[in-house]
């Protein structure tokens, strides 16, 4: 069951509305995603390219960039080694572009997910050693790879280090003792002493930051930046939606003006890539990167190689990029099929078990692809709104993945049993995980006796931005709605509801009858067309059955056959 509440976030909201020239109700949604203050909300309406602060604030950064402008002066050889996933394949062809853009030698190398695991290992630093590299720059990763930095240096290698995750630390007297890699220099705005003032950047942004440092401090004209930002930026939008970026503050400069970039883009792979997914490029948003791009990019990296996705960035030729394009599109479909069948599976066993009831969901698939856990995790976690690990059968032992619900930190429950796993990391909401074939049992019994959630926590939370009545929703209303995006984590669509409305009509369509539609009537009698695309059996037996229901909802323009029709998304209903 779902719990439902209104944000009643307090604010003068028809001052806001006179002074930006916005409605009240823009005002309110903005005070909802705690926009407070005028710097704030101006930067929230208007922010540009120009407002982004200046990558020469990060720690470290100068020493970065002055150490790369003397290896390409030297002609020493580069190689970026970046991450199998959606960021790290961005991050390193922006590095690659940008160091090769000011006459580096420069080259790239990506580990293999299920050979190297993730990040820079002994393998990558023996390749590059036999390749005469003299350089590696690391991106998306690096932070916590210390003894491998520590290796490359006993080599005689300069490492620079760009990552965007958590500095490794370890707690002393209460005390943290952060653990940073021996490097040459060490760029991660998480680090502890970095005043860089926004934290929430991707790997692929921070990659960015310090190409654009390197091109000003190298000379280049305004005009050479700005041909940079054109080509690049929509790189670290899709990098920030693929990574799960909070669409705040930088990300959302980052973003808004990278799909911009994107609708028109050179990039003959990224072009080709959304002609053979069917992206409608005129009105691209957060959701075609999130759900179309994305995964195609994601899925060479879990089901093959990510260098495949790179490939595609860097295609020279419309022919090229097609077939690159239609092979990832290939592979992501093929990754689809798996996920379907893994939930499946997942839930077959949930449901004939005696754990169905646990608090904490533990599901060991021997035969499922390990790239594919964390999305089975992840369903399986939104269809019983429980924390969820999800096992698979590695070359060596088990490996898994675990996605969590808010009121569960699952990196902080995992610590409390680390004896039984042979390697684990993550954070609150995230975690992988290996341990050996017999501990499962004692794995999902241990992490179940430790767990402590009330029945409010095991309660899906429905966060409502405010009651919307049907009189007020208009064509001008949704219109304007678009001053919020890009939508995103941290940044969510408006939310709206209205209760006691009665259902005329329910009927189910589409060619694989996956959608509901029906019209909604209030008290006052005004009706609204509405649609629905969740789990539309359960939706019209209720509709069936009740009549009069409470529904939270999004409204959109339905534009068919050249007319417009107002008509409400439903997202919930009650």
């Amino acid at each position: 069951m779902e719990k439902w509440f209104v944000a009643m976030k307090k604010a003068d909201f028809n001052g806001i509305a006179e002074k930006y020239q916005i409605s009240p109700i823009i005002a309110r949604l903005m005070r909802n995603r705690d926009v407070i203050g005028d710097e704030a909300i101006d930067f929230y309406l208007n922010g540009t390219v120009e407002d982004l602060y200046d990558g020469l604030l990060m720690k470290d950064m100068d020493r970065a960039v002055d150490i790369l402008k003397e290896k390409i002066e030297e002609g020493k050889k580069i190689r970026v080694i970046g991450d199998y996933d959606i960021d790290g394949v961005n991050a390193t062809y922006i590095l690659q572009q940008g160091l090769a853009g000011l006459g580096a030698d420069v080259d790239t190398d990506i580990p293999d997910r299920i050979k190297d695991g993730y990040g820079l290992n002994q393998m990558l630093i023996d390749r590059a050693l036999e390749d005469d590299v003299d350089t590696i720059i690391t991106c998306d990763n690096g932070i916590a790879a210390m003894n491998e930095i520590a290796y490359g240096k006993e080599n005689g290698m300069t490492i620079v280090v760009t990552d965007h995750h958590e500095v490794p630390y370890l707690e002393e007297n209460g005390e943290k003792k952060y653990l940073l890699p021996p490097a040459d220099a060490v760029v991660d705005p998480h680090r502890a002493d970095c005043e860089y003032p926004f934290k929430g950047l991707c790997g692929a942004a921070v990659a960015y930051k310090l190409v654009e440092v390197l091109y000003r401090v190298s000379g280049k004209s305004e005009q050479e930046v700005e041909h940079l930002q054109e080509s690049l930026m929509e790189n670290v939008a899709i990098a920030t939606i693929g990574d799960v970026m909070d669409l705040v503050g930088e990300n959302r400069v980052f973003v808004k003006k990278g799909l911009e970039f994107l609708k028109t883009t050179k990039n003959e792979g990224l072009h080709a890539l959304m002609q053979c997914t069917g992206v409608d490029t005129a009105n691209l948003n957060t959701y075609h990167v999130g759900f179309v791009i994305g995964p195609c990019i994601n899925a060479g990296g879990r089901l093959d190689t990510a260098k495949r996705a790179l490939e595609l960035l860097n295609a020279s030729n419309r022919r090229e990029a097609v077939t690159l394009a239609a092979d990832l599109k290939e592979l992501n479909d093929s990754r689809k099929e798996m996920t379907e069948e893994g939930v499946e599976e997942a839930v077959r066993q949930i449901e004939s078990s005696s754990w169905k009831d646990d608090q904490v969901l533990v599901v060991y698939l021997p035969e499922c692809h390990e790239s594919i856990a964390g999305i089975i995790a992840g369903r399986i976690k939104e269809r019983y709104y429980r924390p969820t690990f999800v096992l698979t059968r590695g070359e060596s032992g088990v490996k898994g993945s675990g996605r969590s619900i808010e009121a569960y930190d699952m990196f902080a429950e995992m610590s409390r049993c680390r004896e039984l796993f042979t390697k684990f990391g993550g954070h609150k909401l995230a975690a992988g995980l290996s341990l050996e074939e017999e501990k499962v049992e004692v794995f999902r019994k241990r992490i179940n006796e430790l767990a402590d959630l009330t029945e409010e926590d095991l309660q899906m939370k429905v966060s409502i931005d405010m009651r919307l009545p049907f009189p007020y929703i208009n064509e001008e209303l949704i219109h304007e709605l678009k001053i919020l995006e890009p939508f995103g984590k941290g940044n969510g669509k408006p939310l709206f509801a209205e209760s006691k409305l009665r259902v005329i009509q329910p009927r189910i369509f589409g060619k694989n009858r996956n959608v509901l539609k029906c019209r909604l009537e209030d008290q006052q009698g005004n009706q609204m067309e509405a649609v629905y695309f969740g789990e539309v059996e359960d939706c019209l037996q209720q509709m069936e059955k009740k009549q009069i229901m409470s529904f939270t909802y999004y409204p959109t323009v339905n534009e068919y056959m050249g007319k417009r029709t107002i008509q409400l998304t439903i997202v919930n209903y009650q």
